[in-house]
């Protein structure tokens, strides 16, 4: 295609099921791998001078091209996978890897005849099979990784040898555990098969105890192995209170009359609540289907049309860096699901476009982690929370999508008038990219929009969100063989100019079966730590449900906002800001699935009590939950931003936050009026249109105030851009009068940036000279 490719052409780097991020990459023909390609010294992206204008950061015009050499594929694997909510797993090779990739493939094609084809026992038992195949999986997968003395430091092996004496143990105790139920085994006054295990609910016997306890802590491990020690952390303080809540002072609000051991255990091994409630179907019913479709689209060469379509369809404006910055992690980001990897991706492609163009570091890093976080805002694949909340609300995951399509349109409209604020402000030069026409990409690889678009027409017309992505899927493969073939070899591995893609760059992306068996390993193996987090969601809303924290803590919350005010408004008012600020540190903590099941339970009775509509308060916590990925001072985005650009990570971070300013104050409107329904999509078309209408300018008066300059007119001084944020804010109560006083701020607040431009035009000698056009 185009001289500005991605590395590996992916929106999110897929990488073999049994290697980890910077493995060795598999083949086009679905044959051994082959090792990546080393950094080219000569070119470092990731030591950029720290400086604060956009000139310190220029390189010179006369040194090697700055589009090249990108990062290569093996850093962008790593950067995405060191700065994701999981860890990096091994390289498994040889028995264990023979054996994980049989297992994923097995676990694979159960999840696709599921769909078609259910087990007559039901979903649980379903479950049961489902999460005995993938918790082996992590210990094989993802190393112990546990601090050392250093003296035994040594003598522990590097995270891609092959598992450990302690990883086997580990691996057959989680057969067993997960196996137990549904075995037909007589094991003492325990085990006989599934229904028996069924009627033993609420009197376990010793063995269910025991078993049910062997898996408790397998979980915490595979959690801890996976995502770090603080949702482990997390769980351990649940299953403490619901241990110890009954010494409590029967006065507080969250006491509760005490569970003891086997209580709990039957309470997370033996219910529709626990290990195997609603997180963990969704895990394995539609995530584990999606993460393979995301593989299966990825290898047909669907990310590298994106980004390439990005950049050609703003190839000659002034701001094409920037704009195709953004464009590229909002179409990345309807494939992807996953905020890190996203900003990766786009940045290993556009971050030399960016610095070319005058960019700071810190700035295009801030610009790079707030696109790349869409990906789990955009529709079609948002993130495994929307799944969960299609599950509590009992809707199709087709209403999910309608109810995310405006705020989703609103928070890339923050970040493109962010971008072309900060162009003029900052002076950055134009940057005409070399690539074709958008019209003949559209013409040669425009079919990789089809399985994108027929989700949504599947699910319009009723079929159901695991059936619509298998078909997509099967679609996809399909269209890969009708890819066109004629054009000529590259030379020096750059793609012809002629935007002809390359013969046997075409072939690469066929879904041959070798290809397709890597794409279905792939997708199990992404879905390994969402599993693992999902089933231990259970200790968390079992706990919750048999000593009624919800409610408890949502009285909590509400009594809190009436202490300060009896007026119900402002109750509504100052419970969404405590909420908002409660769920934002609750997801610095822990990866953003858990971060919505626990605002879920926790947040959401205290927005339904005060009577905001279940679709409101879900979402409502649905976008917190993801903001976690770009809020100070974690903001794994950010970092890995910072990571690609080279720049300092603090200011990186800040500059994340101004760009992702509307997002947090846009889910505030949802629940404080009803017209915010309307940003849901719900209601009539005038309320819709409405809504829309006064929050994209609430949301471009706030870019004009955290940017400090209205385009067309010039620089905004300090009392314009308070005047501007107090219109911003105003704005977002969608009720007559509201509007009308923010409208009037921010006319009045435009004036004064016209007032300002007219002394400095007769204060000033001359205009700026203009940018410097140059090409790549």
């Amino acid at each position: 295609m185009s001289p500005i490719s991605a590395p590996d052409g992916s929106s999110s780097p897929a990488r073999p099921a049994n290697s980890p991020a910077g493995g060795s990459a598999v083949s086009p023909d679905g044959g051994p791998p082959r090792p990546r390609p080393e950094a080219d010294p000569s070119e470092p992206h990731t030591s950029e001078p720290h400086a604060s204008g956009p000139d310190a950061s220029e390189p010179d015009p006369s040194g090697p091209d700055p589009s090249g050499p990108d990062i290569p594929e093996q850093s962008t694997r790593d950067l995405a996978a060191q700065f994701e909510d999981e860890k990096p797993g091994r390289a498994l090779s040889g028995p264990a890897g023979l054996l994980l990739t049989t297992a994923a493939l097995a676990i694979g094609a159960l999840a696709l005849w599921q769909v078609f084809r259910p087990l007559s026992q039901g979903s649980k038992y379903y479950l049961i099979i489902f999460l005995a195949g993938v918790l082996p999986l992590v210990f094989l997968a993802y190393p112990a990784d546990l601090r050392l003395p250093a003296r035994l430091r040594a003598r522990r092996p590097p995270a891609s040898a092959r598992p450990t004496v302690t990883d086997w143990v580990l691996v057959v105790l989680a057969v067993a555990a997960c196996l137990y139920p549904v075995l037909p085994i007589r094991i003492g006054s325990g085990g006989g098969g599934y229904n028996a295990f069924l009627d033993r609910q609420g009197l376990l016997a010793p063995t269910d105890l025991v078993l049910g306890t062997v898996l408790l802590l397998l979980l915490l491990e595979a959690c801890r192995r996976t995502t770090g020690w603080i949702l482990p952390a997390v769980c351990l303080l649940f299953l403490g209170y619901g241990y110890y809540g009954g010494l409590l002072p029967q006065s507080w609000p969250v006491a509760h009359a005490g569970l003891d051991f086997s209580q709990l255990v039957d309470a997370f091994y033996n219910s529709d609540s626990g290990f195997y409630g609603t997180p963990l179907d969704v895990a394995a019913s539609y995530i584990v289907l999606f993460t393979i479709y995301g593989a299966v689209l990825e290898l047909s060469g669907a990310g590298r049309f994106f980004v390439e379509l990005s950049a050609a369809a703003f190839r000659r404006s002034r701001t094409a860096a920037g704009r195709t910055a953004v464009a590229s992690g909002f179409l990345l980001g309807t494939v992807s699901g996953s905020g890190a990897a996203t900003t990766v991706s786009i940045g290993a492609v556009t971050w030399p476009l960016l610095r070319r163009a005058g960019y700071p570091p810190e700035r295009a890093g801030g610009m790079l982690a707030a696109a790349g976080v869409g990906a789990i805002l955009s529709p079609p694949t948002l993130g495994a929370a929307a799944f969960i909340i299609a599950e509590y609300l009992g809707v199709s995951y087709l209403q999910v999508l309608g109810w995310a399509t405006v705020p989703t349109v609103l928070y890339y409209l923050g970040i493109l008038l962010a971008v072309e604020i900060d162009a003029r402000r900052s002076g950055v030069r134009p940057v005409v990219i070399d690539v074709g026409s958008p019209w003949r990409l559209l013409a040669r690889f425009g079919y990789h929009f089809a399985s994108l678009i027929a989700i949504i027409v599947f699910l319009a017309l009723g079929v159901s969100a695991t059936r619509a992505v298998v078909f997509a899927i099967v679609l996809t493969v399909a269209l890969s063989f009708l890819a066109p073939r004629n054009g000529r070899a590259p030379r020096n591995g750059r793609a012809p100019r002629n935007g002809r893609a390359p013969r046997n760059e075409d072939r690469a992306h066929r879904l041959t079966p070798g290809r397709l068996v890597t794409a279905l390993v792939t997708g199990v193996r992404g879905v390994l730590a969402v599993t693992a987090v999902c089933a231990a969601a259970g200790i968390i809303t079992a706990t919750t449900t048999k000593t009624g924290l919800g409610p408890q803590a949502a009285a909590l919350l509400i009594g809190g906002a009436q202490a300060v005010t009896s007026d119900p408004t402002l109750v509504l008012v100052l419970t969404a800001l405590l909420a908002a600020v409660a769920l934002t540190l609750l997801g610095l903590a822990v990866p953003v699935t858990a971060s919505f099941v626990i605002g879920w339970v926790i947040v959401g009775p205290a927005l339904l009590d005060l009577g905001v509509t279940a679709p409101a308060a879900a979402m409502f916590v649905f976008y917190f939950a993801v903001l976690s990925e770009v809020s100070p001072p974690t903001a794994l985005a950010a970092v890995a931003a910072a990571a690609v650009t080279g720049g300092r990570l603090v200011p990186t971070m800040w500059q994340t936050l101004r760009y992702a300013l509307p997002a947090y104050l846009t889910p505030i409107a949802f629940v404080i009026t009803p017209a915010g329904l309307g940003l849901l999509g719900i209601g009539g078309v005038q309320r819709i249109a409405f809504a829309a209408a006064v929050t994209a300018l609430s949301v471009a008066v706030l870019a004009v105030a955290a940017g400090g300059w209205l385009p067309g007119v010039g620089p905004a001084g300090a009392p314009e851009r308070v005047l501007g944020a107090l219109a911003g804010v105003t704005l977002l109560w969608l009720e007559p009068v509201p509007v009308t006083v923010g409208a009037a701020l921010a006319a009045v607040a435009a004036a004064g940036v016209f007032v300002r431009r007219g002394s400095a035009g007769r204060s000033s000698s001359g205009s700026p000279a203009n940018p410097v056009e140059e090409q790549l």
